[in-house]
C-alpha cells in the first residue's frame, strides 16, 4: 500500500534524487515517486510515516504530512 506526503522545498531533480535516496537509504525495500509540481513524495512498500519524516527531514526538507 502507498503513502502519499506532503513535502516542501523540493524545486528540482536534485531535491528529488536527495528525498528519494534518503528514504530508500532508511528503508531499502521502499518504492518512492516523488511529484515535485505537486510537492509530493509517495512510498510504497509500508514503510511507517515516522521513518519517512526522519529521512526527509535530514535530507533537509519539511515534511508536511500525509497529503
Amino acid at each position: 500500500m502507498a503513502d502519499s506526503y506532503k513535502v516542501d522545498g523540493m524545486t528540482c531533480g536534485g531535491c528529488a534524487r536527495s528525498v528519494t535516496n534518503a528514504i530508500t537509504k532508511a528503508a531499502p525495500s521502499a518504492a518512492v515517486t516523488v511529484d515535485l509540481a505537486n510537492g509530493t513524495v509517495t512510498v510504497d512498500g509500508g514503510v511507517p510515516a515516522d521513518t519517512v519524516k526522519r529521512a526527509v527531514e535530514a535530507a533537509g526538507f519539511d515534511f508536511r504530512g500525509a497529503a
